[in-house]
């Protein structure tokens, strides 16, 4: 997956949330991300995240403590 693909698509899931208000909505793009996203997603994303998260959504941004971390593929 292409970074560019990963931001519009964390973006989608932050702009369907953004309606049921901030405190919601940051629980529930979490609960998506966890529930669908496959751990190669989560690792691209929580990446992207701890360099600062440009171009994300402030909702995303603020979800990231609430996104799994997969664990390492050699552990």
């Amino acid at each position: 997956m292409q970074q560019q693909d990963m931001l519009r698509m964390a973006n989608q899931i932050a702009a369907f949330f953004n309606g049921s208000g901030p405190e919601a909505a940051v629980r529930d793009a979490a609960e998506h991300i966890n529930k669908f996203w496959d751990p190669r997603m989560r690792a691209m994303l929580l990446a992207h995240l701890d360099k600062g998260g440009e171009g994300l959504d402030a909702t995303i941004v603020k979800a990231a403590s609430q996104i799994k971390r997969p664990k390492p593929a050699n552990a």
